[in-house]
């Protein structure tokens, strides 16, 4: 009996994957969303802390986000983490409440986003590659170690390969369509 335990792999996988979805739902397609801001971070309190815990963030319009501060006296430090995040966003403070609204996007910066897509992508399936190598690596010590035949090991790769691909193939749907849903004027 192998060592290797298959529903672990496709779990690692599959948390590959699920990460790179969280990535690519921080990059823009020229709508407002919330997980566009989840990068930022405030000087609030002498550290740096994620905007989601020191404000609320909402989307009442499709091109617009209303970040409400919760500590007045962080407005301003917020307004300029937002500013300085490199999203090209331009926010702008009412009392508590800053306005933010999504420009539409350039052509170049549209280009810029699918490379960055692209990436995210390539990261996503050399962790799946990992895991695979890795999963292959216990299926043959497991064959020198006699614990299996070299024809189970034959098997056990094929299922690793098998589950390798598949989780490869929902990457490259996810950034096709990302990529298609960037590009869409």
């Amino acid at each position: 009996m192998s060592n290797l335990d298959m529903d672990d792999v496709k779990r690692r996988m599959d948390a590959s994957v699920g990460n790179f979805a969280n990535e690519l739902s921080g990059l823009r397609a020229g709508r407002a969303s919330t997980a566009m801001l989840e990068p930022v971070t405030v000087d609030a309190y002498g550290a740096r802390m994620p905007l989601n815990q020191v404000a609320n963030i909402s989307v009442p319009e499709p091109r617009l986000l209303t970040v409400s501060v919760w500590d007045t006296g962080l407005v301003a430090a917020t307004e300029k983490a937002i500013r300085d995040s490199g999203l090209g966003l331009n926010p702008m403070a009412e009392g508590n409440v800053i306005r933010v609204a999504v420009p539409d996007l350039s052509e170049e910066r549209r280009r810029e986003l699918v490379k960055v897509a692209g990436k995210y992508g390539e990261a996503a399936r050399i962790a799946v590659r990992n895991i695979r190598r890795d999963a292959i690596e216990v299926v043959r010590k497991d064959e020198k170690s006699s614990t299996i035949s070299e024809d189970e090991r034959h098997g056990f790769e094929a299922t690793i390969q098998k589950a390798t691909d598949e989780f490869i193939a929902k990457v490259d749907s996810m950034l096709a369509e990302k990529e298609k849903d960037i590009t869409q004027v």
